[in-house]
C-alpha cells in the first residue's frame, strides 16, 4: 500500500478504543476543504507495509485497533492483503472512506476484514460534483450506503461543513437521506496548512448555528455528534 504516515496512539478515531491510524496516500475526491491535502495529493514519505506491520505487532501491548484512513484507502489495489495481515495479529479494522468505491467495500465486509467503518458524506448528491471538484458517479455513494446498511458491522456516516460549499439547507438535505441510522457525526471545518485549497479560504460554522442544527436532527439518529464547535 502506499502508506504516508501514522499516528501512533489515538483515542478519537475508533470509538471505544485506543487505535493507530494509518494514513494512504492519493484520493478519487478533490475536496478543497480537506485537512489532509498532502495526502490527498499523495506527498509524503512512504513507509513499507512490512514496517507498519512491524511496528504494529510491537504496540499490540496498548493499541487494540487499527483506523484506515486517508487519501481514500479503498484505492489501494492491496488493502484487502493488508487488512488480512492486520486481522491475523488481532486486531480491530476501522475503515475511513467516502463511498465511491461500493465494490471494494462489499469485498471487504465479506472478508470480514472490518469491524467499523466511517463513510463520508461529502454534500447532497445533486451536489456532489461542485463540492468534491470531480464527477462522481452518486449511485455508487447510494450503493455503499445501502451496503453499510445491510452489514451486521458498527459504522458511522461524518458531513464535514463549512459555509462557503455547505449550507444549513444542504446539512437537512444530507441528513434526510441517512435519516435512521445508528450515527451520524457534524465535523465543523477547522482551517491549517495542509487544506487542499488553502488557508483562510473556507470559515467554519459559529457554535450558535451548529446547536441550531442539531437541535432540528435531533431524533433522526440513535446517536448524533457535532465536533469541531
Amino acid at each position: 500500500m502506499k502508506i504516508l504516515g501514522m499516528i501512533k496512539s489515538s483515542f478519537i478515531d475508533y470509538p471505544g478504543k485506543i487505535s493507530t491510524v494509518v494514513f494512504t496516500g492519493g484520493c478519487n475526491f478533490n475536496c478543497p476543504f480537506c485537512h489532509n491535502g498532502p495526502l490527498v495529493k499523495g506527498e509524503g514519505e512512504e513507509m513499507s507495509d512490512e514496517e507498519v506491520i512491524k511496528y504494529l505487532i510491537s504496540r499490540k501491548k496498548y493499541v487494540e485497533a487499527v483506523c484506515i484512513s486517508g487519501g481514500e484507502p479503498t484505492l489501494q489495489p492491496d488493502l484487502k492483503d493488508f487488512l488480512r495481515s492486520l486481522k491475523h495479529e488481532g486486531f480491530s479494522v476501522k475503515l475511513d472512506t467516502n463511498g465511491s468505491n461500493p465494490h471494494m467495500l462489499k469485498e471487504l465486509l465479506e472478508a470480514g476484514l472490518l469491524d467499523y467503518v466511517a463513510m463520508d458524506l461529502k454534500a447532497p448528491l445533486h451536489k456532489y460534483n461542485q463540492v468534491t471538484k470531480v464527477a462522481v458517479n452518486t449511485e455508487d455513494i447510494l450503493e455503499s450506503l445501502q451496503i453499510l446498511k445491510a452489514s451486521s458491522i458498527e459504522y458511522q456516516l461524518r458531513t464535514t461543513v463549512c459555509k462557503e460549499l455547505i449550507s444549513k439547507e444542504d446539512i437537512l438535505e444530507i441528513a434526510e437521506l441517512v435519516a435512521g441510522v445508528p450515527a451520524f457525526t457534524l465535523q465543523n471545518f477547522r482551517d491549517n496548512e495542509g487544506v487542499l485549497g488553502g488557508v483562510g479560504v473556507f470559515t467554519p460554522y459559529d457554535k450558535e448555528t451548529l446547536q441550531e442544527l442539531k437541535d432540528r436532527l435531533q431524533g433522526k439518529f440513535k446517536t448524533l455528534e457535532v465536533k469541531g464547535n
